[in-house]
């Protein structure tokens, strides 16, 4: 079962530790090794024991390393390569964890050197809670994982592609540009959204504070829940992948312009088949075994 002999994880989050925890119940990493910027979490990961080594330095964790991830926000990927790039093993790989590809493409792609492979990936996964005591082995469990194919080595992909399996993801592999977008709108939107209306309704002057908090229906606890995710991941993410958001914020405006409109001339049966068609795209994620039914839709599964 074992796919690299070592692997070093970069950043030891909710994603890494998750990753260091799925790949030794699965005997998939001969040895895990670890690195994060602070002391603090670095004796957290070295506490919860999901690597085998955690080391004060990235060059001493990638050193030797088969398999290299990059689990720190996207805006701090770019300085990190550089760091590690006279460290790392011919013929190793290097992965990233970013929800974002095309800019870490260009952040980190200057730095591999040459006979190392680069081949960006992309976890869908993930709770609003962070931090290397948050991560669990079943994190993957049929989640997605988007692999980039950007010109890779057909073995090296291989390779790659069986330890996200073997985490119990499904694999796909797709173009930058088109995973920005399609997170964009999947991901980055909603979480844009999400953060919005908590915003409104801290803003809210005539509701207390207390009263957001005693009378929160689902749908107002489904958006703090979103929106309280990590804040540097979230800004560097916005940040870089601007363009493909800003597009689908545009086609929101319309559709919430359209709404609007439908409210105020009382058009029930605008309204009504909007939301029939809109309600059958949460019946086929429900389908496509991406969530569950549950009233708390399933987030209070024990891990």
């Amino acid at each position: 079962m074992m796919i690299y002999e070592r692997v070093a994880l970069l950043g030891l989050g909710l994603i890494a530790s998750s990753m260091g925890h799925a790949m030794k119940a699965a005997g998939l990493a001969g040895e895990i090794t670890g690195y994060a910027r602070s002391a603090a979490t670095r004796d957290a990961a070295r506490e919860v024991g999901f690597c085998d080594h955690v080391y004060d330095t990235a060059a001493e964790a990638v050193a030797g390393a088969d398999l290299v991830v990059l689990a720190v926000p996207v805006g701090a990927m770019g300085e990190l390569a550089a760091a590690i790039a006279p460290h790392l093993k011919p013929g190793a790989t290097v992965t990233d964890v970013g929800s974002v590809k095309m800019a870490v493409i260009d952040a980190v792609g200057p730095h591999i050197p040459k006979g190392v492979h680069f081949i960006p990936g992309h976890p869908l996964a993930g709770t609003e809670h962070s931090g290397p005591r948050s991560g669990f082995a079943t994190l993957f469990t049929n989640r997605w994982c988007l692999l980039i194919d950007d010109h890779a080595a057909p073995e090296p992909m291989a390779r790659l592609r069986a330890l996200w399996e073997g985490m119990g993801a499904n694999v796909d592999v797709m173009d930058a540009a088109h995973h920005d977008v399609v997170l964009a709108v999947v991901s980055h939107t909603p979480h844009l959204i999400a953060y919005t209306m908590v915003g409104v309704a801290e803003h809210v002057r005539r509701v207390s504070d207390s009263e957001i908090i005693k009378y929160s229906a689902s749908g107002f606890r489904d958006f703090t829940r979103i929106a309280a995710s990590d804040p540097t991941m979230w800004r560097d993410i916005f940040l870089t992948n601007k363009d493909a958001v800003l597009d689908i914020l545009g086609r929101f405006s319309e559709e919430l312009f359209a709404l609007q409109r439908a409210i105020r001339t009382e058009d029930g049966e605008h309204l009504h088949e909007y939301f029939t068609r809109t309600r059958a795209i949460r019946r086929s994620i429900i389908d496509a075994g991406q969530d569950t039914s549950a009233p708390d839709f399933g987030r209070a599964v024990a891990k």
